[in-house]
Parts: C-alpha cells; sequence; structure tokens
C-alpha cells in the first residue's frame, strides 16, 4: 500500500518543476509535461520511488544503523530539524563542512573539543579563566555547537545520506559517492538523478512539499526502530525458551515409561501403614516363641 496518496501530493505542490530552460535531460523520464513554461513533475512515478525510498530506510533504521540528513536550504532548515530531531537521527542544517565524511576523524575531534569544553565548565576549570579567554571559549563553543551539535551522537560514518537539493549540496553528494554510502534525495527537474541512488522526483523548493516528504520517510524510520525494539524484547524471552530446552535435552531420562514408574515407587518413603503391619508381624512372631 502507498505512503501517500496522489492528492496529498498534488495538494503539496509536489508536482510543480522549474522552467523549461533550466531542466536537466536526465530528469526527461520523471517530467510529465510542460505548461506555462514550466514542467510538471510526474507524481505517479514520485508515489513509486517515494514506497522504495522509505522501505529502504526503514530497513537502515531497523538494523540499527544512522542516516544523516542534509538540507542548508533557507525552505528546509526548520522542518528537517523539527521532524529528524523526532526519530534521533542526525542532519546539518547549516554550511556543509568540507570533508565531513572524508575527513570524518578530525570532525569528531571537533565534536570532542566540544565535550572538553562543557567539562571544563562543570568541573569549575573555567572559572579561573581570565575574561577574554572565557569570551573565546564561549564563541569557539557556540561555533561548535551551531555547526556540528545536531551530529554529537554521530560516532561512526552514516550508512546513508539523505539530501534535499542535489545542486546544493553536490559536495555532500560527491563525499558519499566516494565512500560507498548509498544517497537519498529529493529531485527537481533541474538535478542530475543519475548520481542519486534513491531519488525521489520532487519540488525540493517549497516548504510545503518538503515537509511531506520528510514527514513521510521520518515515519518510515520510526516503524524501523519501534520493530527493532520489539526484537530486542523478544531475545530474552527466546533465550530463556532455549536454555529451558538445552536443561530438559542434557538431563537423564529413562528409556521407557514403566522404568520411570518402577524409580518412582522404589523412591516412595515408608508410610505409616506399612510400619503398623511390620509392629503386627513383629509381635505375632514375638508370642509364638514364647508359646514354644
Amino acid at each position: 500500500m502507498p505512503r501517500t496518496t496522489f492528492k496529498e501530493l498534488l495538494d503539496a505542490g509536489v508536482h510543480f518543476g522549474h522552467l523549461k530552460r533550466k531542466w536537466n535531460p536526465a530528469m526527461a523520464p520523471y517530467i510529465f509535461m510542460e505548461r506555462n513554461g514550466i514542467h510538471i513533475i510526474d507524481l505517479e512515478k514520485t508515489i513509486i520511488k517515494l514506497d522504495e525510498a522509505a522501505s529502504a530506510m526503514k530497513h537502515i533504521a531497523k538494523s540499527g544503523k544512522k542516516v544523516l540528513f542534509v538540507a542548508t536550504k533557507k525552505q528546509a532548515k526548520e522542518i528537517v530539524a523539527e521532524k529528524v530531531r523526532n526519530v534521533n537521527m542526525p542532519y546539518v542544517t547549516e554550511r556543509w563542512p568540507g570533508g565531513m565524511l572524508t575527513n570524518f576523524p578530525t570532525i569528531r575531534k571537533a565534536v570532542k573539543k566540544m565535550g572538553s569544553i562543557d567539562k571544563m565548565a562543570s568541573d569549575g576549570t573555567f572559572i579561573n579563566l581570565s575574561k577574554r579567554e572565557k569570551l573565546q571559549v564561549t564563541r569557539q563553543r557556540a561555533k561548535l555547537e551551531k555547526n556540528l551539535g545536531s551530529i554529537v551522537d554521530l560516532t561512526r560514518l552514516p550508512s546513508a545520506l539523505f539530501v534535499v537539493d542535489v545542486c546544493n549540496e553536490h559536495i555532500a553528494v560527491r563525499e558519499a559517492k566516494r565512500l560507498g554510502i548509498p544517497v537519498f534525495a529529493m529531485v527537481d527537474t533541474n538535478s542530475d538523478p543519475t548520481e542519486i541512488d534513491f531519488p525521489i522526483p520532487a519540488n525540493d523548493d517549497a516548504s510545503k512539499s518538503i515537509s511531506l516528504i520528510i514527514e513521510i520517510l521520518c515515519q518510515s524510520i520510526e516503524e524501523g526502530l519501534n520493530e527493532r525494539k520489539l526484537e530486542k524484547d523478544k531475545e530474552p524471552l527466546a533465550k530463556d525458551g532455549s536454555s529451558i530446552r538445552k536443561d530438559l535435552e542434557t538431563k537423564d531420562m529413562p528409556e521407557s515409561p514403566i522404568e520411570a514408574i518402577v524409580e518412582e515407587e522404589e523412591e516412595e518413603p515408608v508410610t505409616e501403614e506399612h510400619e503398623e503391619d511390620e509392629g503386627v508381624a513383629g509381635s505375632v512372631e514375638g508370642s509364638e516363641e514364647e508359646e514354644k
């Protein structure tokens, strides 16, 4: 079942492309028609490609891996930050730091620097600094927080990259392709979809269009995370069941039910009735001996 409908996409303005003179010929398969000098995107193909991308993202999230969202254009910044934060995925909404993927260890050092500044503030070292040094450290911390604050939890390279505007984020796409990281992207009629692993033909300029696509993808990620959580909850139960089964297998079992019954009878303790019978028999034997 599709994750969205034709009407939802139409209402959000996903079908609007760029001017005809700005088009990229590689986008021809995804263009439905041209009207008033503007290309119209084929929404039927958008639905198919969106479902493919959502299924792939769900699988990535279910496996416990991260998807890095990149959207530095003005229309998409707040939308991406708000929706992606809810599913605990890393994102970049400020300037893309060159070499963020290809030179990832250096970026991690900058993130650790931010952590060390926070440690200075907590252990009292910050108080001993001069006023000038405090100002410099505070500014450095604010700058690092603005550019790298959203990727603090990204301890390793992401398993996938999602880009809102391919033309605007061409450096990020190039770095991901160099490292073999799959790229998901919203591709407008002026973009090149051949460099994208999971292209989603859509209007990447309208805030409504961006919001709808991001929301659908975030829902698929949330589904994957919930399924992963359920599987983890089932693991302890499965382990308990396997341990009980193992104990039963290792325990010495009788070869036949008759042997089991005989063993139980042999192990049964002497009851009071048996003791009374034995006492009576003993007294009879004693009286016979006296008569003799």
